[in-house]
């Protein structure tokens, strides 16, 4: 077991617990506690579904992918279907009482898996036919994403590929092909009627964060407000004006990282971002000591996932990155992505614990 990575991984979701309750107690009293409580059931089932990931041996789990990629496949169908629901512009979830399901968070879990198994599987020697298989697996639920609309998610997932495809073998002029070929895309699609207007506005306001800060700059102006009150040491846990009187719109979920840099400050935040250091390099350090391709595979897509998620998220709340939606791991409120980071990680400790058999 790596206890190093244990560690880490749950002090930011004590983090995250923590934090989610203070941009969402509100300024009267008594105060709200009930993302709290939520937000900690969560961080609970993703510890045990962690556990239960890690206990099964990962060559056995690959034997799982395919009939987890249909299940994937026909869940993000289901919710385009009058079974989902529609939230803020996207329908991407299930709602089942007071909970929601996002079918789209756990895409990335299981595209992981099934990208690893089939590359494992080829041992590295890919040509343009298997390639386009693999683009083929990749895109489908890519496009299914794309209809909600959530391109933050989409944006992930091409990381997730992208990182595995350069792991696995494939040769670099098709990795820069590729890129090229996805920032041609995501031009298109903001030129496109696939997204509404407001939803392209939020995407391209950090290019001009002084252009209608009452509307759609108001998310950035507001995030830098916060990330900057915070300074040395912070404003104090549950004394962040910004945060306790909740100027920052989503701030438990896409902006969670405001409500670390208003109360604790830069130091808060440096701290955080260290943890997230040393999880990326446990991570990356379990990939170089698995015994088998697979292993390897498993471990470099979790960190592409989570190295393009903390990057793009903490970038979106201090004003330099795009709008996308996407959640800061761990610490994020949110049932779905907390599961899927949970059991993300638990592929990593899998290979960790059977890196000598």
């Amino acid at each position: 077991m790596d206890v190093v990575l244990v560690v880490s991984v749950a002090a930011l979701a004590a983090t995250g617990v923590l934090m989610v309750y203070s941009a969402t107690r509100g300024p009267t009293d008594p105060p709200d506690r009930s993302f709290l409580v939520r937000q900690a059931l969560f961080v609970t089932i993703g510890a045990a579904v962690m556990v239960v990931v890690t206990l099964v041996d990962y060559r056995r789990l690959r034997d799982w992918a395919w009939t987890l990629y249909g299940a994937m496949m026909l869940g993000l169908l289901g919710v385009l279907s009058p079974l989902g629901q529609q939230s803020k512009g996207a329908q991407a979830w299930f709602g089942f009482g007071a909970f929601q399901v996002q079918p789209a968070e756990f895409a990335k879990a299981v595209l992981i898996l099934t990208l690893a198994a089939v590359l494992a599987m080829w041992a590295g020697d890919i040509d343009l036919r298997r390639l386009a298989v693999l683009l083929g697996v990749s895109g489908a639920p890519m496009a299914l994403i794309l209809l909600q609309p959530d391109l933050g998610t989409v944006l992930v997932l091409v990381s997730i590929v992208l990182g595995m495809l350069l792991v696995a073998g494939l040769r670099l002029r098709y990795i820069v092909a590729l890129t090229l070929v996805g920032l041609i895309g995501v031009v298109g699609i903001l030129n496109s009627n696939v997204l509404k207007q407001y939803q392209k506005d939020r995407l391209t306001a950090f290019l001009d964060p002084g252009r209608d800060t009452q509307g759609t700059t108001y998310n950035v102006t507001q995030s830098q407000i916060a990330v900057a009150s915070g300074g040395l040491t912070g404003e104090g846990l549950f004394d962040g004006r910004q945060t306790q009187l909740q100027f920052v719109p989503e701030q438990q979920t896409d902006f969670i990282f405001t409500a670390v840099g208003e109360e604790l400050g830069f130091a808060g935040a440096a701290t955080v971002l260290g943890l997230y250091g040393v999880v990326m390099w446990r991570i990356w350090r379990t990939a170089q000591l698995s015994r088998d391709l697979l292993g390897t595979l498993l471990c470099v897509g979790v960190l592409s996932m989570l190295a393009f998620q903390v990057f793009e998220n903490v970038g979106m709340a201090m004003g330099i990155m795009p709008v996308t939606g996407i959640p800061l791991p761990l610490l994020s409120y949110g049932g779905s992505s907390t599961l899927t980071t949970f059991a993300s990680l638990g592929l990593v400790l899998n290979v960790h614990m059977r890196r000598f058999r």
